[in-house]
């Protein structure tokens, strides 16, 4: 395959600062861990930055940038650097005040809101009216974020990638400062301390979206906001956006409905699923995300100019760079759950029982990477083409399969297993109680994204292959038949040494680190020489 070096070089350097963002974030994570630890206080937080961390994603890594960015191609196709300016004024006034209205809406429906998507904390109960609360504060986020994700969507199409994507490293600065420095002195005035997270939320929103706004002002494009529905440019995004929602960003909803699931279970669930999904956005974040950016206008581009060869090539290098790094992430996050969770977060209020909880979540969820990492390049295919139909009837059969797999699991669980018919029994035959009584539940919650994941890839994947607009390139055999042997050989690597050292509780966080780096490093070195050793070259990233 000949895919320009151009593209590689754009998806390193959005992972390179994505990097950084997680590391960030891992930071941040820890902070949260040893502060707050897996209580019902976190647990309501969570559940709250949920929902407007649920409208980032549609606008930043989903919907929104799914619609914008192919339009915004065509504009700048044209060569026509008025009318591009022109579309960006519309934009970013019909997006801010259709934000601004939703944002007021949310606040006021905030208690009914939360009932919807945490109907396991009690009306009026403590926990509900802290969540209530956090919502309110958290959800001007979503405003500011969906601003900055239009931003964003600029200067990826310019090239400009390291902007967008270091930007959330203000996030993980805020909220860090938050739990150290807010937190404490909320508790010395008598509130809730894990209110200083809510805060910090609302503080990144307003200082991600300045952080971008200088690079877009050098090019000549700081919008000013116009209220114009009636734009071609506007009509054509709308229309193609509002099937996105479902499309792009099915992992999300169904997320957001697995943490609904999850506030019907024993305390700490929602928190272990959160541990497990941060870990699981290391791989998804660092590669996914960056591969599905920079595709994007590269095969929006590749569209508008006519250029089916080029479109199909930059298809080939994104399906292989997926599962070069999403099966050993798969396999490496399976592996290497505890000792990973155990390392990073088990200090004083996370304790060796929320690693092992954590841990189930994270195994479960692990097994679909390899299929999250290859819808970020599979969904782009289509709405590169503005073909939003294709991508929503996935995701709408995704999201009932999760649906369907969830209340199928709960069922044998409670049914079939002998914990699940002694909570039974001591719940007096109610369902609901029984499942706040069997920990480990929320296990079978990211069993059923991990399922839902890889059916939404595989209908994609069927229907782009019906489409005929993607011809694999040549070597695909060979190149299977790397990846299978350096992954096994990789898998037994791990496996000899988590044999070694089992039990992660008992060490000091040093003892862990450098254990952990030996079980890491190794698997790599080992999946790298395997690969060189079968004639596999940094080369064939950029094409032969």
């Amino acid at each position: 395959m000949a895919v320009s070096g151009k593209l590689l070089r754009s998806a390193a350097v959005f992972s390179s600062m994505t990097f950084l963002s997680r590391i960030s974030g891992l930071v941040r994570d820890q902070v949260y861990a040893q502060v707050f630890g897996a209580s019902a206080a976190m647990d309501a937080f969570v559940v709250a930055f949920r929902i407007p961390n649920f409208m980032r994603r549609l606008s930043a890594e989903g919907s929104f940038s799914m619609a914008f960015v192919p339009v915004l191609a065509e504009y700048r196709a044209r060569g026509d650097h008025a009318a591009v300016k022109a579309l960006v004024d519309r934009v970013a006034g019909v997006l801010s005040a259709s934000l601004l209205l939703v944002t007021a809406l949310a606040i006021a429906a905030a208690p009914w809101l939360m009932q919807v998507f945490a109907p396991g904390f009690p009306a009026g109960s403590e926990q509900a009216e802290l969540a209530t609360l956090m919502l309110r504060i958290t959800f001007p986020y979503a405003l500011f974020i969906s601003i900055a994700s239009l931003v964003g969507g600029v200067l990826n199409s310019y090239q400009r990638f390291a902007i967008p994507a270091l930007s959330p490293i203000l996030l993980n600065v805020s909220m860090i400062a938050a739990a150290l420095c807010l937190a404490p002195q909320l508790e010395s005035w008598g509130y809730e301390p894990v209110l200083a997270l809510a805060w910090g939320v609302f503080a990144a929103g307003i200082l991600q979206l300045a952080f971008q706004l200088p690079s877009l002002a050098r090019l000549g494009l700081l919008p000013r906001p116009r209220w114009d529905v009636a734009h071609a440019g506007v009509r054509k995004i709308m229309k193609l956006m509002v099937p996105t929602l479902f499309g792009s960003s099915v992992a999300q909803f169904n997320l957001l409905f697995n943490t609904l699931a999850a506030s019907l279970l024993v305390g700490g669930s929602v928190t272990w699923l959160y541990y497990s999904d941060r870990l699981l956005e290391f791989p998804l974040g660092m590669f996914g995300v960056a591969i599905g950016t920079v595709i994007l206008p590269h095969l929006s581009s590749r569209h508008a100019e006519a250029d089916p060869a080029g479109y199909s090539r930059g298809l080939d290098w994104g399906f292989r760079l997926c599962l070069l790094v999403g099966v050993p992430a798969c396999l490496g996050l399976v592996l290497c759950a505890e000792p990973l969770l155990a390392t990073l977060f088990q200090y004083r209020n996370f304790t060796a029982e929320d690693v092992r909880m954590s841990a189930l979540s994270l195994m479960a969820q692990s097994l679909a990477v390899p299929a999250f990492l290859l819808v970020k390049v599979l969904a782009p295919a289509f709405y590169s083409r503005q073909d939003t139909r294709t991508p929503v009837r996935a995701a709408l059969v995704s999201i009932a399969v999760n649906a369907a797999c969830t209340l199928l699991f709960f069922v044998l669980l409670v049914v079939v297993s002998p914990t699940g018919q002694a909570a039974l029994a001591a719940a007096d035959g109610n369902w609901l109680r029984a499942l706040k009584l069997i920990p480990g539940a929320h296990a079978l919650l990211a069993l059923a994204i991990a399922v839902a994941g890889w059916v939404n890839a595989l209908q994609l994947a069927w229907y782009l292959r019906r489409a005929r607009v993607y011809q694999p390139q040549p070597g695909w055999g060979r190149f299977l038949r790397q990846l299978a042997l350096a992954s096994v050989l990789m898998a037994a690597a791990v496996i000899a040494l988590r044999l070694l050292w089992w039990d992660w509780s008992a060490w000091a966080w040093w003892e862990r680190g450098w254990r952990l780096a030996l079980l890491v490093g190794t698997g790599g070195v080992v999946y790298a020489a395997v690969l060189l050793a079968m004639g596999y070259r940094p080369r064939d990233l950029r094409g032969q």
